[in-house]
């Protein structure tokens, strides 16, 4: 539908409006070239390391949630009452307790580390993909490395 756009308004004459009525139309009924998907995706590329590392950094800070949440459970048991948090305690020391608590501090070292190396990034440093590679590695590896250190000093102050 076109309109008639008079002398002055918008401070353009009739037929400059005509113009931009056409060309919306004529966007508005055009189709895309080719059929395929607009933006890659992961069945196109095949992953790499800093492509995993950027996906285990959204799900370590997603897990970090409901590890925090489960520490704060613990915490209030014990502003509850002894037998509250005794059932609670009693859940954290079991295997699949443990088992939890050694997978939250790793997701929390690993997504530090991860931050850590985004750090670097927003210095405008590391950008190559040697150096990449290699921030993803020792991200890996020292979040490896400090959980088993931070649970061998658990194991061993007890």
């Amino acid at each position: 539908m076109l309109q008639h756009c008079g002398p002055g308004h918008n401070g353009l004459g009739s037929e400059h409006c005509f113009c931009f009525l056409k060309v919306e139309l004529i966007m508005a009924h055009s189709k895309p070239q080719a059929e395929r998907p607009l933006s890659p995706h992961l069945q196109i590329y095949r992953p790499a390391l800093t492509m995993v590392m950027s996906i285990l950094h959204r799900i370590t800070g997603a897990a970090l949630y409901f590890g925090t949440a489960l520490l704060a459970v613990w915490l209030i048991s014990a502003a509850i009452s002894a037998q509250a948090f005794a059932l609670v305690h009693g859940f954290m020391i079991g295997w699949f307790g443990q088992l939890i608590l050694v997978g939250y501090s790793w997701a929390l070292l690993h997504h530090m580390f991860g931050g850590i190396r985004h750090f670097v990034w927003d210095t405008g440093r590391g950008f190559e993909a040697k150096e990449r590679h290699f921030f993803a590695v020792l991200t890996i590896l020292f979040s490896l490395l400090t959980t088993v250190a931070v649970w061998l000093a658990v194991y061993w102050v007890r």
